[in-house]
């Protein structure tokens, strides 16, 4: 008989664009778009693996299923997986990192270039009809900047972060970062600062660091209040890093020049969330890591790794 693999949420990584040909070679697949929290034990009965993205598996799930071994987070943040209760139950859980640096870092940096052009805003009231009826050969809304010779501060240097460095290199941008892990290696394009330096010097602040208790509302009233009135602010990492009321209330005082995140604090928003009305504020529903290419690496990550446990090893376990 064929192990039992369940994929409760595959939608988002495969909306139709790729084939689970190769997750099926390793068993017989059962495969939802979407699975509701009351419904994650009825389908993952009797599986020995399930996959999930962001359906939450808890420990009374955990407990209902004792043909279940493997865990494979189809993501790199394994939050939704009760992993101690997965420990006790000797459940092994692996994620998926570093497949979608190159995509996030490239998300950023059409924020950033998006916050300073406004392309989007200039493109639609063109086709609204207002060049046609301009007096004058051009016309623009916003001050239009350029990116030489601006301050980028990182908060996070990881892979994500040294890679969106190199892309503000490439700009002519300064780059400051801070990260609490010591040793600090050496950058020839990036310095180090202080934390709260980073919020007051920088031009641009982006944020690509883990969510940790330490990390949650890293950027508060207290650190906005530091930032230049002319700076941005971007978050491609995880939304609970910012306080969204605090940086709501910034951006509509207009004590900062504006914001683009692509995530929030909760993922579907409420339409109460303030940063959704804020002014001078980009949302976008969580899309840097959705490139199909990330995608694909993903699916051949997520399928390496279990690949690996049934060979005998381990490979990209969580702890």
């Amino acid at each position: 008989m064929l192990m039992k693999i369940v994929v409760l949420d595959g939608y988002t990584l495969n909306p139709g664009d790729l084939d689970w040909d190769e997750l099926k070679s390793l068993g017989a697949c059962e495969i939802h778009d979407r699975t509701a929290l009351g419904d994650v034990v009825a389908r993952s009965g009797g599986a020995t693996v399930v996959l999930t993205n962001k359906t939450i598996v808890n420990r009374d799930h955990l407990f209902q299923l004792p043909e279940l071994k493997y865990i494979g987070v189809l993501a790199t943040g394994y939050n939704i997986v009760d992993v101690a209760a997965a420990r006790e139950r000797s459940i092994l859980v692996t994620n998926v990192p570093a497949y979608g640096t190159r995509s996030v870092a490239q998300m950023t940096m059409a924020l950033l270039l998006e916050l300073v052009l406004q392309v989007g805003h200039h493109a639609r009231t063109t086709r609204e009809g207002r060049w046609t009826r301009s007096p004058d050969f051009s016309y623009w809304d916003f001050p239009l900047i350029e990116l030489d010779g601006l301050t980028l501060g990182l908060v996070g240097l990881g892979r994500i972060g040294e890679a969106v460095a190199q892309l503000a290199t490439a700009f002519g941008m300064k780059v400051l970062a801070a990260r609490s892990r010591q040793p600090r290696p050496t950058y020839a394009n990036i310095e180090w600062v202080e934390l709260d330096e980073i919020f007051s010097q920088s031009d641009v602040i982006s944020l690509h660091c883990p969510l940790t208790p330490a990390t949650k509302e890293v950027v508060n009233a207290a650190r906005i209040a530091r930032m230049k009135p002319t700076a941005y602010l971007i978050n491609t990492s995880r939304g609970p890093l910012i306080d969204e009321a605090a940086l709501a209330d910034a951006l509509n005082a207009g004590r900062i020049a504006g914001a683009a995140v692509d995530v929030l604090s909760v993922e579907p928003p409420s339409a109460g969330n303030p940063l959704l009305t804020a002014k001078n504020c980009l949302v976008t529903p969580h899309i840097a890591w959705a490139t199909r290419a990330a995608r694909a690496r993903l699916m051949k990550i997520a399928v390496a790794n279990l690949r690996a446990y049934l060979n005998g090893e381990l490979r990209n376990v969580v702890d």
